[in-house]
């Protein structure tokens, strides 16, 4: 069987920012550090963890120079595309291209729920400004724009798209995109609480969220399902989904944020318009995350 050019887990990292909004690239690095040393086989800056359309496009190019930097090549180093135009998208690629990148996840366009025709024009016209590999992003619920297994099927003679990411929230994809697709693409999933789900009917690779905050757990139950240890993955997604919930919730930036602080590992400093958690909710979601802390399992020390 043809190796999928990637698989594992590609971590989607926040974009670290200081109490006054400005970038925290050494705080960003530091994290990056962190999950390499758990055994991620890559890393996705500016994603929608990474707060990529509150950032402006400078920022955008010095978050990625500086990652690039600090990953050194050890493993590879995506970017998300979320720009609002097709123009937009194709200039972001060129210029993160020149930079260093060594790929991309692609979006839809943003502010425009678009037909069909319009997404995969999208898509095949970014695709031609960048020869770099190129993961494509599903997300229907967030992004209005449902990329169905025929879709990607359609887009599969564009050679540089390597990979999907599924996360229409709806497990039987996996199962709909082998049947239509094949070993085509390398399928990711990008829905933290479906994780396991996901990996018994067949995955290559996990963007994982939550777990930015508990690396090596994350990492762990990862290998577990690779392994085929099902008994034992249960116990530890069992462990690891209340955290997981916190993905799937429209404030899942800032909550990822605050797990990633309480677990040391950076800050829950968030670009306005968001803010940071307050009151009662704060109260809730601290809960869960300290539970989480007293109750982690003992993962083994990456090889």
């Amino acid at each position: 069987m043809k190796k999928p050019y990637w698989q594992g887990v590609f971590p989607a990292i926040t974009t670290q920012l200081k109490k006054d909004q400005s970038l925290d690239l050494e705080a960003t690095a530091a994290h990056a550090e962190a999950l390499i040393a758990s055994g991620v086989t890559g890393m996705i800056f500016l994603g929608s963890l990474g707060e990529n359309q509150a950032l402006l496009l400078e920022e955008k190019r010095r978050v990625i120079e500086a990652m690039v930097k600090a990953v050194n090549g050890r493993v590879p180093v995506l970017s998300g595309v979320a720009e609002n135009s097709t123009a937009a998208a194709c200039r972001y690629v060129r210029d993160l291209e020149e930079l260093g990148v060594d790929g991309f996840m692609l979006m839809p366009a943003m502010l425009y729920k678009g037909d069909p025709r319009e997404t995969m024009t999208h898509f095949r016209t970014t695709a031609k400004a960048t020869g770099l590999p190129i993961m494509l992003y599903n997300n229907p619920i967030s992004y209005a724009n449902d990329l169905t297994p025929q879709m990607f099927a359609e887009l599969s003679d564009v050679k540089n798209f390597t990979a999907l990411k599924e996360s229409s929230g709806d497990v039987r994809r996996i199962t709909d995109l082998h049947n239509t697709v094949g070993a085509r693409y390398a399928i990711f999933t990008g829905v933290d609480n479906l994780m396991l789900e996901s990996a018994i009917l067949g995955i290559d690779g996990w963007v994982a969220g939550s777990g930015i905050a508990f690396p090596a757990e994350n990492q762990y139950i990862w290998e577990l399902t690779r392994a085929g240890k099902w008994e034992r993955a249960r116990e530890i997604y069992r462990w690891f989904t209340p955290l997981l919930h916190l993905d799937v919730s429209t404030k899942f930036v800032q909550y990822i944020k605050l797990a990633v602080q309480e677990c040391g590992l950076g800050s829950e400093w968030v670009r306005a318009p968001r803010l940071p958690l307050a009151g009662e909710e704060r109260k809730q979601v601290l809960k869960i995350i300290h539970e989480g802390i007293a109750k982690r399992p003992m993962a083994p020390k990456p090889k």
